[in-house]
This record gives structure tokens, sequence and C-alpha cells, in this order.
């Protein structure tokens, strides 16, 4: 195994090229000389601190791939589908629930698969053969949460068998590899625990400077979402993990939030890379929820609009006649808030949040909700959710925040073109004497609002919940998935069913009678 090692502004930065004879490369004669850069240096060179500069790029890499990856697996495809967003432009139908096959294969698997999974791999690799247990639980924790994000995208994914140096590689199910999830999990968490104060990575660690006690507590709140996933397929194990995370300690302050640096380099503030090209607006079901729940975080997420002032969104899936230069000229519709753009047009470059507290108290608040110990009540948790968020977005104080708790507003219909109705009915204060679903509706609907801008993770709970329920889009160019219905996964890459095949095809038995379409339900992915 070699490493490129390329300069750029002084920094070194690692980039582990594709040594792994699997599905995406085809095998040649001269495989390894062709693919063997010269500006490299050995493995046997690698020490603790260029680890550490690999393990950053599987950090920056294993979120998105790069920008063009971003704009189309997160902006176009999860931004839409859950809802943050609604696309302008007459090109892209993704918005109208049509998957552009191209954009899933090349940008979709072929970047996670070709760039940043042979990073993570060789991060968690190096450290388990030369002796770093700290390094390498930290790795595997990060692994968990790359490969989680995959399968919620696809269902059946390359899993245990990459890497292996074989022609074919098979697919795990998603039921094998959650609870693969679970265990590589347990693996780390007790080399956390037994180093206590311990620290890996140093300052190359983008999330948490190298610090063992805060990636433990991430891994328990990770453990937590996982297991909340699995509430509809395994409600016995998916408590039994939920209750065990919360014993361990999951996040419950801001200061445990784990986000992603942006640097001059690798900036992971994408929207202010794509926000020039006038693609995207707000979608109407942030202004009708969260419009009509004057909530203060409306102003932190989005602008208002440039002509008239105001919040206004856009129904998802226009049609193509009903987009481009009329709505983008127009100024009407809000776009992504001013931080998120390009640093010479105001942006600040946020950092990217994986997790944060907000959503661990939402998760513990469903968990008592079904039952599940969770050391609170569903409403004291679920308040708790709104406290901790609000005062990670705003100013507020403790008076203005516990009035957004006890508010009764609900969300509201819009004065639009489309007479668009209100999103739902429920109001922000706890309905303690509410039907098991409104309440879960509440808990799910202020997640939703709480992660903001994670729409991957906004997606999948969608899914597996129902909420928040959205408005339907206007017009689908997908025969298998109604304007009223979801978009339950991405296809399999086209150029797996050439340099793949017999495994692909294999995958999509994995997925059931359902088939290798938009509509076919992921195997958590089981409450309707």
């Amino acid at each position: 195994m070699k490493i490129n090692k390329i300069l750029q502004s002084g920094t070194i930065k690692l980039i582990i090229p594709v040594l792994f004879l699997f599905s995406l490369v085809a095998c040649t004669k001269n495989f390894t000389e062709i693919n063997t850069p010269t500006n490299t240096i050995s493995e046997s060179s690698i020490d603790a601190s260029l680890l550490g500069q690999a393990f950053a790029q599987a950090q920056y890499r294993g979120l998105f791939g790069g920008t063009t990856e971003f704009q189309v697996i997160h902006n176009l495809y999860c931004d839409f589908f859950s809802q943050y967003f609604a696309t302008t432009h007459p090109n892209f139908p993704s918005d109208q629930f049509q998957e552009v096959s191209a954009w899933t294969g090349h940008y979709g698997w072929d970047v996670q698969y070709g760039v940043a999974a042979p990073q993570v791999k060789f991060v968690v690799d190096f450290a388990a053969s030369h002796s770093m247990p700290l390094a390498n639980a930290i790795a595997r924790v990060w692994r968990v949460y790359f490969f989680c994000r995959l399968t919620d995208l696809w269902g059946p994914i390359i899993y245990s068998q990459f890497g292996n140096n074989a022609r074919s590689v098979a697919y795990d199910s998603q039921k094998d590899i959650y609870f693969d999830f679970f265990k590589q999990l347990d693996t780390a968490v007790s080399v956390l625990k037994a180093n206590p104060g311990g620290n890996a990575f140093g300052n190359n660690d983008q999330i948490y400077s190298g610090n063992a006690d805060k990636w433990l507590v991430f891994a328990n709140s990770l453990r937590l979402r996982l297991a909340m996933r699995l509430s509809y397929v395994e409600p016995a194990f998916a408590q039994q993990e939920a209750e065990k995370a919360v014993t361990a300690g999951v996040m419950k302050v801001n200061g445990d939030n784990a986000s992603v640096l942006t640097t001059p380099i690798n900036s992971l503030n994408f929207y202010g890379q794509i926000t020039y090209i006038n693609e995207f607006r707000m979608s109407a079901t942030p202004e009708s929820i969260m419009g009509g729940y004057n909530d203060p975080r409306l102003s932190v997420y989005f602008a208002p609009a440039e002509v008239g002032g105001g919040f206004h969104g856009i129904r998802n899936g226009l049609s193509r006649a009903a987009k481009g230069d009329r709505i983008n000229l127009q100024l009407t519709h809000s776009f992504v808030a001013t931080k998120y753009r390009p640093i010479a047009n105001g942006g600040t470059s946020p950092p990217w949040e994986v997790m944060n507290a907000a959503e661990a108290y939402f998760l513990r608040a469903e968990g008592a909700l079904r039952g599940w110990n969770m050391g609170g009540t569903a409403q004291d948790l679920y308040n708790k959710g709104i406290q901790t968020s609000l005062m990670e977005w705003t100013n507020l104080s403790s008076t203005q925040i516990d009035a957004y708790v006890n508010s009764t507003n609900t969300p509201m219909a819009l004065n639009d073109q489309w007479n668009t109705p209100a999103a739902s009915n429920i109001p922000v204060a706890y309905l303690s004497t509410g039907s098991f679903e409104k309440q879960l509706e509440q808990i799910i609907t202020q997640k939703w609002i709480a992660i903001f801008p994670n729409s991957e993770e906004a997606w999948a709970e969608r899914r597996r919940t129902g909420y928040p329920i959205g408005l339907p889009i206007i017009e689908s160019l997908n025969p298998d998935v109604p304007v009223n219905a979801l978009m339950r996964r991405l296809t399999f890459a086209e150029g797996e069913f050439s340099t793949n095949s017999d495994a692909v095809q294999k995958a999509i038995t994995l997925l059931g009678s359902g088939g290798n379409k938009n509509s076919t339900k992921l195997w958590w992915d089981a409450k309707h």
C-alpha cells in the first residue's frame, strides 16, 4: 500500500489511492504499475502524525466526497427528499422523484467506494496492525458513521467484503450491516472507556481534536441513533441498545456536539460553493412549519426574500416549465442563510454538524414514549431537546425559550399560488394527553428542525416514522413514487451491473419483492 503525499497551501494532504481490486476497478495486467503514483511515501514510513492527516482526510471525504458530490447526493437528493429545500433548476428532476442514474453512480457510489471508503479502511486497518488501539477505536466509530450513511441510501451495500482483492465483491444485507455496527461500537467503546483522558490523532482529528472522552460520548450517541432506527423492525433489540447507550452516557450539552471543522483547504461549507449557481430555494414545508411556529431558527437557517422580504418557500416537485428564471429572477423566495454563502458574500463557513445534543434528547424522548428507560419522561426530554437546540442556534433568554416551548402555535397555511395547506396541526407545546402518533409527530418534527441541514438524517427519519408529514410534491416523474409518497432509497449504480453483476443481482434479492426501485423500503423502514 502506498499513500499519495500532496502539498497544497503549505499543508500536507494524504490521499489514499484505491489499490483494492473491487467492483469499481477492472483487473488489468499492469494494475500496480499503472495505479501507483511516483510521488509516494511507503506505508512503513507512516507515523502517528501522518496517520492523523490520513484520518482527517477520511473524515472530510467520508462526509460527501467533495463539492460536486455534495451538490448531487446531499442537495439534489437528500435536501429535497427531506423537504428542507426545493430545486428551481429546470434540468434537475430529482425534486420530482426522478433519480438520475449517472448522478447516483458517479457522484454517489463511485466516489464513496473509490475515494472515501479506502481512506476510512486504511486508517482503521493501519491502526489495528501497528498497535494503536485508541486510534483504531476512534477510526472504528467513524467507520460506523460512514457506512451507516451509505446503507441508509441504498440498503444492501458492499461492507464486510470491501477491499478483499476479489473481482466480484458481495453485498451485505442491511440487517447484517446494522447488527455489525453495534459490535463495532462495542469494540470501540471498550477501548475508549479504558483510556480516559486519552488522545489520538491530536489536532488532525477534525471533530474532537483526538479527545477520547468526547469520542466515547459520540459513540454512545451514535448507538442511540442507530438503535432508534430499528424501532419498528427489531423493537426489543432497539430498546436494549438504546438503554445501553443512555446508561453509558450520551450527548447532553452543546459542548458535546460533533462537528467537522472547516478550513481554507477543506471547506465543508459546500453550500457556499454552490449557491452562486442559484438552483435551489427554501421548501414550502419549513415556511409552513417554522413560520407557523414563529420559530426563531427560521432566520438562522434561511434568508429573507430579496424582493418583498419575509421567509417564503416553494413547493417541491415543480414542473420543468414552472422552474428556472421565472422563479430565480423574481427573488421572491428565501435562499439559504447568509452564513452558508461564500465568504466573499458574507458567509462564515460554519463547521459541518454530524450530530448534536438536541438530537440525542429527541431520540431519548421517543424512547421514553415507547416505554424505554431513557432517564426521563418523554415530555421532559422533548422540552429539553427544544431548549438545547434554541441555545445552540439563537441568543434567546431562558424566558423566551420557555415561551416557545409552551407555545400553542401550529403550522400555517400559505398564501401562495398553490394555496398550500398547513403541513400539520400539531403545536409546539407537548400534547401530554395526545395519542402516541401525535406525540411522536411532535418529537420528530422538532428533531427535523433541530438537525438542519443534516438532510441525510432528516430523510431517513421521514422514511422511518412518516414525520414530519411534509407537503405533497407538485409533480412526480416517477411511476413508482406518487406525489404524496416518499422516495425510499436510491437504486444501485449502473456500473455495478457490468463490473460486479453477480453480486449486485444477489443484492437485489436482499431487497425482497420490491426490487431495485425507489419505492422499495429498506429493512428498517417497517412502520407502514
